[in-house]
């Protein structure tokens, strides 16, 4: 997969490899800690950044405390407010990708952690929930990102938070992971959020 590589000058890395890391461990940590019975815990990663973020996530708590949660992944492209074609329509931009949505368990009576990479709107965000209860209902629902911009839209806040990060509108948060784009990084781009790269 390529992806977009901003300019240097318009583009500062706020977490390094080490910093990505430290905040995943620290998501997992924050786990193990408010979780008495992890077998009732599972991990849903959000496409696509989230799927990986997710993994990780899981490979951490087992390492601390044995216990494998369910892990599965979810994509909540027809689940979106702003994607055109859902209703049949051409869309403004690019069309959207559809990725693979894989959740091997059932959701029914679980405790379910939503994981993705940068929580800003939050519409991403209900479209996952809205996505998640199509497949039946959780105890509960909690969220989980690697970094927090801010600049909500939905009254939907993260309840583990690798790093906060309060960007203006004209940045962009990009989230690259090692499973995607061969690099552990965040960067701040400073351009608006919606530009369409090739």
């Amino acid at each position: 997969m390529t992806t977009h590589v901003p300019d240097r000058a318009r583009a500062k890395v706020v977490l390094d490899a080490d910093a990505v890391s430290r905040s995943l461990s620290r998501i997992a940590h924050e786990l193990i800690e408010r979780n008495d019975d992890l077998e009732q815990v599972a991990l849903l990663g959000i496409q696509t950044r989230g799927a990986p973020i997710a993994s990780r996530l899981r490979r951490l708590v087992a390492e601390r405390c044995g216990v494998e949660l369910r892990l599965g992944a979810l994509d909540v492209t027809f689940h979106r407010d702003d994607v055109a074609v859902r209703e049949g329509r051409a869309p403004q931009e690019r069309a959207p990708v559809v990725r693979a949505t894989s959740v091997p368990f059932e959701v029914e009576g679980l405790r379910i952690v939503l994981v993705d990479d940068v929580l800003f709107t939050g519409r991403t965000v209900r479209a996952a929930i809205d996505a998640l209860l199509e497949l039946g209902r959780p105890a509960s629902i909690e969220l989980a990102v690697l970094v927090d911009r801010g600049h909500r839209e939905l009254p939907i806040r993260p309840d583990y938070v690798g790093k906060n990060l309060p960007t203006a509108l004209d940045e962009r948060i990009q989230v690259e992971v090692v499973e995607v784009d061969e690099v552990d990084r965040v960067l701040l781009v400073a351009e608006p959020e919606g530009v369409v790269h090739a």
